[in-house]
């Protein structure tokens, strides 16, 4: 853990409420990569499903990262097949996907998946979900507002489409500076990459972990993003409290996920999925029979 100690009063304003304030994600299913055996068994499972991803580039990442996971070009999986409007057909074995919204405008991510299932995506897919990207928030971002948005425009979908599965995922984290640079730039008063702007992420991730782990399907795509493959967290302390960071090992950029954050998050992600019980539509029509 990278103790980064002192930071002055103005960060105060950005650590969680207490009744916010959650120990960080132990569960070794939200942080532990499959292993190749399961992966294949996921993929082939999801060869018989329909899923929905609406992301950006973080999520594009993690589509690679499937396709990454492939042992040859015959091998059974999921078609990944981008989707650009509602009416789009999906067929069975897909894992559809689009580039919803606007970076650093997280809102408008939710108004074009809301549009997109409500016009025509959600009557053909069995599972959904979306991601916000870690550009969709900076150090003053109002994770509790953007958390109760969220979560009425999921609640609605739910409502209106009983059929399909919802998946939530938390925010995709971001290295934090480190090193002389870092100290130089709080001893200037500039800010320092990643810190700030994790706090906020974190605000938003301690959320959706309160309202829906355990509860409903819950993706951790943070917990996966902050843990090495032994279980070791990546974090920085901000006025004595620790807080979770990308693992520099999974970014070149700091980040955007590389081939071996891919790796980590999609095998992860696979299996996530694929364990998910049927739902009534992916049933076999002799199962819906009657007698």
């Amino acid at each position: 853990m990278q103790v980064i100690r002192g930071f002055p009063a103005r960060l105060g304003a950005l650590l969680l409420p207490g009744a916010l304030l959650m120990a960080l994600p132990q569960s070794a299913a939200a942080t532990a990569e499959a292993k190749p055996d399961a992966t294949l068994v996921g993929l082939e499972r999801l060869s018989h499903r329909r899923v929905f991803f609406g992301h950006q580039s973080v999520g594009g990442n993690i589509l690679d990262g499937v396709r990454g996971l492939l042992p040859s070009p015959n091998a059974t999986a999921p078609a990944i097949v981008e989707v650009k409007d509602a009416s789009a057909t999906i067929p069975q074995g897909t894992l559809a996907h689009a580039f919803v919204g606007q970076n650093e405008q997280p809102e408008t991510k939710l108004a074009h998946f809301e549009r997109l299932l409500d016009g025509g995506v959600a009557k053909q897919v069995d599972v959904a979900l979306m991601k916000f990207c870690y550009i969709d928030f900076n150090a003053s971002t109002d994770a509790k507002a953007l958390f109760e948005k969220y979560r009425a425009t999921l609640a609605g979908l739910k409502s209106r489409h009983p059929g399909v599965t919802f998946v939530h995922v938390t925010a995709p984290l971001t290295t934090v500076q480190r090193g002389a640079k870092a100290w130089f730039n709080e001893l200037r008063g500039r800010p320092v990459f990643g810190v700030g702007e994790n706090v906020s992420r974190e605000a938003f991730n301690a959320l959706m972990r309160q309202a829906y782990g355990g509860k409903e399907p819950l993706f951790d795509l943070a917990a996966l993003e902050s843990s090495q493959a032994d279980g070791t967290r990546e974090t920085y302390e901000v006025n004595g409290r620790a807080y979770p960071a990308l693992v520099p090992a999974y970014s070149d950029d700091g980040g955007h996920l590389n081939a071996q954050g891919q790796a980590r998050v999609a095998s992860a992600l696979v299996a996530f999925l694929a364990a998910l019980p049927e739902t009534p539509r992916e049933a076999p029509a002799s199962a819906k029979a009657g007698p």
